[in-house]
């Protein structure tokens, strides 16, 4: 569809620890339609990061393959990429927020010296006019001193700080679409929400693409349009936020939906879906879900559910073979 920046279709990637081969993205389908905000979540183990890595080129060379599927670019094959074609499209047409910036900025190189790396990459600027993209882009993200932190080191600034300088390295080259893996995880509620609140703003002004990955239901419904459920490598419900949180389908949504705090229930003990994730190598047979679910019956415990859809919403469940609309 020509609406769509990004399309994922069978996603399939496979793992090798010594001789032992896993496979932590089973089949995964989704697609980004251009200007939109679409959350992707799950606990951990859900297989978001390794999705959003392998989008990025990204994946650890030697010990790590895509499989099968397709991921698809605006309008480009990234599946048969070589890394020198992904170097022109990282930082360019595609960028991303990692969720831990200490990690991810160089501690021994200056703000300004990291910044000034995809212009010099990507674009044929003067030395003069790099430093003033740097300088308007950091003053974009609301950070005061824009001139003199170009010159300090990454130890310096405070953690909303330096998240700030991670959204503004993702900015400088104005990409297509923008990956943000948990980018306030590490941050309190306060620089929170004035992260979040900011990469709203960006990403409406510059008519940027959001792909959001956050095992946060709150920031979700703050930012999202749609929502991409994942569990043990699958997409297990897909549908428009609204629709999601007023009638989730799956029992896993359900039970993360639950699990929210509210103050109506205070004084009460905070629900939380019983037991973890499966391993790559320990996905039970059937329903990877069907060990913790609540509504599970002998179908989950034998054949893997077929998605089934209901207007734009869907779901990988055998409870929704109740619906019409299943395929």
């Amino acid at each position: 569809m020509s609406d769509e920046i990004l399309r994922i279709k069978n996603l399939k990637i496979q793992f090798r620890r010594g001789k032992e081969k896993v496979q932590p993205i089973r089949g995964v389908n989704f697609s980004l339609k251009k200007g939109e905000t679409l959350g992707v979540v799950g606990e951990s183990g859900s297989g978001k990061s390794v999705t959003a890595l392998s989008v990025m080129g990204l994946l650890p060379e030697g010990s790590s393959e895509i499989i099968d599927g397709d991921i698809i670019f605006n309008g480009k094959q990234l599946t048969t990429f070589s890394e020198r074609q992904f170097q022109k499209l990282r930082g360019n047409e595609i960028s991303m927020i990692f969720q831990e910036p200490m990690t991810s900025l160089n501690p021994v190189f200056t703000i300004g010296e990291q910044l000034s790396e995809p212009l010099i990459q990507h674009k044929k600027m003067t030395k003069n006019e790099i430093t003033e993209s740097i300088i308007n882009v950091l003053k974009q993200v609301g950070i005061p001193r824009a001139e003199q932190i170009i010159n300090e080191y990454p130890h310096q600034l405070s953690g909303g700080m330096r998240q700030r300088i991670m959204i503004s390295m993702a900015l400088l080259c104005q990409p297509k679409l923008m990956i943000a893996d948990e980018p306030t995880t590490a941050l309190d509620v306060t620089i929170q929400a004035q992260i979040l609140e900011l990469m709203k703003d960006i990403k409406t002004k510059n008519d940027m693409s959001l792909l959001l990955i956050t095992h946060d239901l709150g920031v979700v419904a703050e930012m999202c349009d749609r929502v991409v459920v994942m569990y043990a490598g699958e997409v297990v419900e897909m549908a428009e936020v609204n629709e999601l949180f007023d009638n989730p389908r799956h029992p896993y949504t359900q039970g993360l939906i639950k699990s929210l705090p509210s103050k109506n229930t205070r004084k009460n003990r905070l629900y939380s879906i019983k037991g973890q994730v499966p391993k790559p190598n320990e996905i039970p047979k059937g329903c990877a879900f069907a060990n913790r679910c609540p509504h599970a019956f002998t179908p989950c415990h034998v054949e893997s559910p077929p998605v089934f859809q209901i207007g734009e919403h869907l779901s990988k469940c055998w409870l929704n073979d109740t619906y019409e609309g299943g395929d």
